[in-house]
């Protein structure tokens, strides 16, 4: 048997997100709990598919004038400018005069590699910096679209919570003209977020060194249970008449994982210069995808456009929001009953999907092990996978892991 042209391939390890839910599918055991993924849970465990969005779909698919024609390279035109205006704010300067152009793009990682391939090609200054720690696909993303990629400091392990200091030391010194990226809310893998009053100097200084700001908004609406709230940091930033770049995602604050639904949106300073960005967008977008699917941005589109189903989702999404909060407080309560030693006040002071809970690799590996509970090492926990029936059962092992591991 003749060698194949691709016998020099090494297997490639496995992504560490994905890789948990793949050990624990494997597991046997009927107490096994995955924590990896940030997927939406309900209290029983199962996927959710929010009920607006199913009534959306059926009048979708009640619509016999619906053809599946090939949508426009930059989207479906009433989703892109409603989704400016659910994240921008319905009364925005920006959009009144033109100066946002949006794209359709295959959710949030489709984004973020959109504009980044943009701002390689068209932006003079190629280096992005991302906050350490970041989500894993940040800097894989940004370094394949043909960015430099580097880090400023942002979390603190000593407290649980931001290291502001160091964080405004980092784009301090950044080079005039860098790229940030910012979590617009609901920080991914930390959950922990800016005050307001902290943002607001963060928009000064990066305005101030002339720094591009790049926001990824994946949890607006999710991390509070209000989407003005949640979208008020990436406000303030428009507001100032500055520029920046916007990545959108519908995957959690909808339910539509799988749909792949998002938005890239950059906010220029006039009308003509968003044309001609969009013109070049079009050229990024052509040759990677031609143009995107076009069932989950109906979906959205659908709902957006309708004053009850938009109160419905609203509903809806509060809940998902509070059955997390509500999470949170469980299993500090769970571990402050246990004695476990150590102070998890962190636990309901971080917001969004994650928490970060401070537990070393050890820790993680020994949970895993003994207890079946699986998380990424960095001890990230989806605080959506937990329910009331397995917070007992993932106290336990936190204090076993602490108490004995440690």
């Amino acid at each position: 048997m003749a060698d194949s042209v691709f016998h020099h391939v090494v297997r490639a390890p496995e992504d560490p997100i994905l890789g948990v839910t793949v050990a624990y599918n494997k597991d046997p055991s009927p107490v096994k709990l995955n924590l990896g993924v940030g997927a939406y849970r309900t209290e029983e465990g199962k996927p959710l598919v929010l009920s607006v969005v199913r009534q959306a779909e059926q009048s979708l698919v009640n619509d016999a004038s619906r053809v599946k024609e090939y949508l426009p390279i930059v989207g479906l035109a009433e989703f892109n400018k409603l989704s400016a205006k659910l994240i921008l704010g319905a009364d925005c300067p920006a959009i009144q005069e033109n100066r946002v152009t949006t794209v359709q793009c295959l959710s949030g990682t489709g984004s973020l590699r959109v504009g980044g391939e943009f701002l390689a090609r068209h932006y003079h200054e190629r280096t992005i910096y991302i906050p350490k720690p970041t989500w894993g696909n940040h800097p894989k993303v940004f370094t394949l679209a043909g960015l430099s990629v580097k880090d400023y400091r942002y979390y603190d392990p000593a407290t649980r919570g931001l290291d502001f200091q160091g964080l405004l030391e980092d784009l301090g010194s950044a080079p005039s003209g860098a790229v940030v990226l910012l979590h617009a809310c609901a920080h991914n893998p930390t959950g922990v977020d800016p005050t307001v009053e902290q943002w607001e100097q963060i928009r000064q200084l990066i305005r101030s060194k002339k720094l591009l700001p790049f926001f990824d908004s994946a949890y607006q609406g999710f991390a509070s249970g209000s989407l003005d709230a949640d979208a008020q940091p990436v406000r303030m930033f428009v507001a100032d008449g500055g520029e920046c770049l916007l990545a959108q995602s519908y995957a959690k604050n909808m339910g539509l994982y799988g749909e792949r639904v998002g938005a890239l949106s950059i906010v220029c300073k006039t009308s003509d210069v968003a044309g001609r960005v969009e013109s070049q967008l079009k050229l990024v977008i052509r040759p990677m995808y031609s143009n995107p699917p076009i069932h989950g941005a109906s979906i959205v589109a659908t709902i957006l456009r309708d004053k009850d189903m938009y109160n419905e989702w609203t509903i809806e999404l509060k809940a998902m929001a509070d059955r997390i909060i509500s999470m949170r407080h469980q299993l500090f309560e769970a571990l402050k009953a246990r004695g476990t030693p150590g102070d998890w006040s962190h636990i309901i002071k971080q917001i969004g999907m994650f928490t970060f809970t401070g537990l070393n690799s050890e820790q993680v590996a020994y949970m895993t092990r003994e207890y079946h509970i699986y998380m990424t090492s960095d001890g990230r926990i989806s605080m959506a996978g937990l329910s009331s029936r397995t917070v007992p059962h993932l106290a336990d092992a936190i204090h076993a892991a602490v108490t004995r591991a440690s």
